[in-house]
């Protein structure tokens, strides 16, 4: 009895948060939906001012869960600019917490209702979010040969001639790297290989078109691209194997206690433009990366073990930055559940935004 007591406890602490993130979706979305119809005869850069604004107050929100209620420790190493900068985002890809780190960056940038993401094509079609997320700025991209380069440009275009500031989000690696699949490991490696590549031992090997098109449509407009490595602490098991990284669940269930984030700025004119020479650029970005890691999980000296290389900071996030946004979004959505018209409005958005967005994002991308 005590020990199942126990066990439904811990599941229950990342029932708050999901549910609470969750449960705020359809009052954000109405909140937006109701902005877009308002600015629908307005010049595209104050829509997209507003819409930046609506989404720092959510992400704010996300980020009280995954910093403040986890109290993860967040250490930062290298050189993150204090102001905000149109940039490219390019990191390792490990677990569905990859995702957040790229805003407990731009947070403390001010930056965080900038953030857009280049996504997998699937995920599209995630009720409410897969629409918004679109309707953001990120981009939808499918693989290999399917990739349609004419419809991620035209949609960077479109951000551009909108001034549309950019924290643009691109995993290169196209899928994440699993200690648990090493069939994927062994097939990427394969394939650098066959490429006269270096073959990389804990990132995967990066794709170069999703990259390319972006610095290449948007080389004008960018500041910067961050290069960023991420390693999460403990996840290393008792005979040193690397293992899974954890899971948003996990992360909220206090699972990770340190998040090392490793920052490179690199300014465009040491970029190569041709995608050729760029794919050359990039694999080597991503030996770096490997080699950190490497140090990260790998050191003979215990000491080097679990920490990047140079001087780091332990980088705090504020309440200031976050309570005021989970207080607000939760207020207005307990205040519409409280009234029958309420509940009804907000079963309504869940189900007919789900079916419009599938609509929407089906049409067009």
């Amino acid at each position: 009895m005590l020990l199942s007591l126990v066990l439904h406890t811990y599941s229950m602490r990342y029932v708050l948060p999901a549910a609470v993130m969750m449960g705020t979706a359809p009052t954000y979305v109405l909140a937006w939906g109701a902005w877009r119809l308002l600015s629908a005869v307005l010049p595209a850069r104050f829509y997209r001012e507003v819409d930046d604004r609506l989404y720092t107050i959510y992400q704010s929100m996300v980020l009280f869960f995954f910093e403040n209620y986890t109290g993860v420790q967040v250490i930062i190493y290298g050189d993150l600019p204090k102001n905000k900068e149109n940039v490219i985002y390019l990191s390792n890809h490990q677990c569905t917490v990859d995702w957040i780190i790229a805003d407990m960056l731009a947070v403390r940038q001010n930056a965080l209702g900038h953030v857009r993401y280049v996504l997998k094509d699937g995920l599209k079609w995630l009720p409410l979010y897969g629409w918004y997320f679109s309707q953001h700025g990120g981009v939808y991209v499918k693989r290999s040969a399917s990739f349609n380069e004419k419809e991620m440009r035209e949609k960077l275009r479109a951000q551009m001639k909108a001034e549309t500031p950019m924290y643009l989000v691109i995993f290169p690696e196209g899928t994440r790297y699993n200690p648990e699949i090493p069939k994927v490991i062994v097939d990427s490696q394969s394939f650098a290989e066959k490429e006269g590549l270096a073959i990389l031992k804990h990132v995967l090997t990066p794709r170069v078109k999703a990259t390319h098109v972006a610095i290449d449509t948007m080389k004008e407009y960018l500041d910067a691209v961050y290069d960023v490595t991420v390693a999460y602490e403990g996840t290393v098991d008792h005979k040193g194997q690397r293992k899974l990284a954890p899971s948003m669940t996990e992360f909220l269930c206090k699972e990770c206690p340190k998040v090392h984030i490793f920052i490179d700025r690199i300014e465009l004119k040491d970029i190569p433009e041709e995608q050729m020479y760029m794919r050359r650029w990039l694999h080597e970005r991503f030996e770096i990366k490997d080699k950190l890691l490497i140090e990260f999980y790998d050191a003979k000296d215990s000491k080097r073990r679990n920490k990047f290389p140079g001087k780091s900071v332990h980088s705090k996030l504020s309440l200031k930055k976050t309570l005021p946004s989970l207080l607000f979004l939760g207020g207005l959505t307990a205040s519409m559940l409280l009234t029958e018209s309420g509940r009804k409005l907000y079963v309504k958005t869940w189900i007919y935004g789900t079916l419009i967005g599938c609509l929407w994002v089906s049409i067009k991308p």
